[in-house]
């Protein structure tokens, strides 16, 4: 079985943690200010590492500002109304909905991550 684990790169892992549990809905299955795991349940589903850490020098150029241009991290949730009042909640940056897709027929939400990402959580 193949399963996607994405990794991106931000520069504060702590608070990008933070970001994600508190918005999304994810929890911390490593912690750390190099290096973060974010489960949903036992499942792996996200991975967070620092700019300055120094072992993958591949990760891209931290001076470079554009972030993930033309991909999106997208979750499916059972329960878009939740992450919908976690957003409002938080004060996330929602940069469109929440809104009935009319091709996938799901409601999403899109959110801008405070390091650029842009983040989508869909569902019935």
């Amino acid at each position: 079985m193949l399963r996607p684990q994405p990794m991106v790169v931000v520069r504060d892992v702590e608070a990008a943690s933070r970001w994600f549990q508190d918005v999304v809905g994810l929890t911390s299955g490593h912690g750390g200010d190099e290096y973060e795991m974010l489960l949903d349940g036992d499942e792996l589903v996200l991975q967070l590492h620092r700019w300055e850490a120094d072992e993958h020098p591949e990760m891209g150029d931290p001076d470079d500002p554009s972030r993930g241009n033309g991909i999106l991290l997208w979750f499916s949730t059972d329960d878009v109304d939740a992450v919908v009042e976690r957003a409002r909640t938080t004060s996330a940056d929602v940069i469109d909905g929440p809104l009935e897709n009319p091709n996938s027929h799901l409601r999403e939400i899109w959110l801008r991550h405070p390091d650029g990402y842009v983040v989508v959580v869909a569902g019935p």
